[in-house]
């Protein structure tokens, strides 16, 4: 029996959480080192996946495991990873040791507090980000649709106390205010995504019964179901196919979010540290958009084709609306989340464009948007900390008295401008290709999202880090040693895949390919030939 790599790699956080919170509250620092280890050792699994995935195997899942679970319902322990898969267990295992690393202090008692010996927030803390990664790496691992049903939903209460319990403690609001928001913040998130849950479980059943009614066995299968519908054993009606994909797609759209089903996020990413502010939109929000590619569009590729256009002019309008109210945006981290929703915006977009170029530049743009949303809002962190305060206008001046955080902010915000020689550069550019190679007119359109991304990141820049010394910015140090080696290695990053992105691309393409063959889609071919030869014909 081969070792059960995807099992491994979800379980060693699990073990990590649970040893975590049960160290004495007394060892603060070891819980710290402990949740370290265990990330480190996750990224080491994952780096394992990563070389033993081959790109140009035949299949679409590789390393799978499965085992019967629950049979009299049809349930199985399905994993498997493809291309798109793998990169993003990668992506997750190597930003939870700097979420680590940069939420270190994030939870310790507030200084002049009686001590509790018996009250234990840091292990907590640090338990619930390592649960909240092993339940994201399994969702990417299931191949079962009642198993990622599971874990999609599970991971919500993790992120409800990592929200509502560890808030941001900059501002100059009183204690009592601080925890109303970080309250309403967390039951925002929590009702939104619990909404769009229920009615992916209604969808989960009606697709369970359909199976059961045309297969004489319900099951939840992932390549059971695509492989019945390509033998023409399982024939969805119309409406039938078009509800089962609007329930799983709800669920998605607000997990990612989407516009209209966004507004949860500007408030948790508002009220939460920086580093779980990270977690929810580098990480968990990501299993939505990689849910769309997984499962809307392999269950229900007719009822796919069928949305696009009202799902296309959707990412539109996230692209617009969120780049529009960054700019207006007096909050450093509320403008970075509505900057994600323009972002995620054109994620969608290349996914549905049903393109190569598009879904892989979407693919790739999940991956590079992680860890240039985590570079700019990790070092916003450690200013906000410094100064104590989220507001754009208390700043003025940095890069005199702190130029090393001053240039890793700069740096982070061109990355979430799709500078070129940064790695979100690429995927951009092959969502806007792939986009407008079908529909003209919403490439056109996406481009404005660009313009404003350059409207925002730099007038940011510009009152923040420059200009005149502002009074509360006078003597800030500089990044310390930990914030350097949380920083550092996600710049690195960004400089490598913008220049090099083709370790990443020759994983994702094979995977995005099956995707468009399931879809039964293919790239519009060209209007001008694009050679004598081809004209000719």
């Amino acid at each position: 029996m081969s070792f059960p790599l995807l099992t491994a790699t979800a379980v060693v956080p699990a073990v990590g959480a649970v040893a975590t919170a049960a160290v004495p509250a007394a060892r603060r620092a070891a819980a710290k080192w402990l949740a370290l280890g265990f990330s480190l050792a996750t990224l080491v699994l994952a780096a394992v996946q990563l070389v033993r995935f081959d790109p140009d195997a035949a299949g679409p899942f590789q390393l799978t495991e499965s085992h019967a679970w629950i049979k009299d319902f049809g349930v199985r322990y399905e994993l498997g990873v493809d291309g798109i898969a793998v990169v993003l267990i990668a992506l997750t295992a190597l930003l939870i040791p700097f979420i680590v690393l940069a939420g270190w202090h994030d939870a310790d008692p507030l200084e002049g507090a009686s001590p509790n010996w018996r009250w234990r927030p840091t292990q907590g803390f640090f338990a619930l980000i390592l649960m909240v990664e092993a339940m994201v790496v399994i969702s990417f691992e299931a191949t079962d649709v009642f198993l990622f049903y599971l874990f999609f939903e599970a991971m919500l209460i993790p992120m409800y106390f990592l929200i509502g319990g560890f808030g941001d403690r900059a501002g100059e609001r009183s204690e009592e205010e601080t925890a109303a928001q970080r309250s309403y913040a967390a039951v925002k998130f929590l009702l939104y995504n619990l909404a769009g849950g229920l009615i992916m479980m209604a969808a989960v059943i009606g697709l369970y019964a359909v199976t059961a009614d045309q297969l004489g066995m319900g099951t939840f299968s992932l390549q059971e179901i695509v492989q019945a519908r390509a033998d023409g054993r399982l024939d969805l009606a119309p409406a039938a196919e078009r509800s089962l994909f609007l329930g799983f797609f709800f669920a998605f759209a607000v997990k990612a979010p989407l516009w209209p089903l966004h507004t949860w996020l500007p408030n948790a990413m508002g009220e939460a540290t920086a580093p779980v502010a990270v977690l929810i939109t580098a990480v968990v929000d990501k299993v939505g958009t990689f849910a769309m590619l997984r499962f809307c569009l392999q269950l229900f590729p007719e009822a796919s084709k069928w949305a696009t256009p009202v799902i296309v002019a959707l990412a539109l309008v996230s692209i617009v609306y969120g780049a529009l109210l960054a700019v207006g945006q007096r909050d450093i981290k509320r403008l970075v989340a509505y900057a994600s929703i323009s972002h995620f915006g054109f994620i969608v977009l290349g996914i549905f464009a049903m393109t190569t170029q598009g879904q892989g530049g979407a693919t790739l743009y999940m991956v590079n948007h992680g860890i240039s949303t985590a570079a700019l809002m990790l070092v916003a962190g450690f200013l906000i900390s410094r100064r104590g305060s989220r507001l754009i206008a208390d700043y003025g001046g940095v890069q005199k008295v702190a130029p090393v955080l001053a240039g890793t902010f700069l740096v982070g915000g061109l990355a979430t401008l799709s500078l070129p020689g940064l790695a979100p550069f690429v995927s951009e550019f092959l969502v806007l290709v792939g986009t407008f190679s079908r529909y003209p007119a919403a490439g056109i359109i996406a481009t404005v999202g660009i313009v404003l991304a350059a409207l925002y990141v730099l007038v940011l820049y510009q009152r923040t880090m420059t200009g005149p010394v502002k009074d509360g910015v006078r003597g800030m140090p500089d990044l310390r040693v930990r914030e350097l080696a949380v920083v550092a290695p996600l710049i690195a990053l960004l400089l490598f895949l913008g220049v090099y992105p083709k370790p990443l691309t020759e994983i994702i393409d094979p995977a995005v390919g099956h995707t468009m063959s399931q879809v039964e889609k293919s790239d519009p071919k060209p209007d001008v030939p694009v050679n004598e030869a081809e004209a000719a014909k």
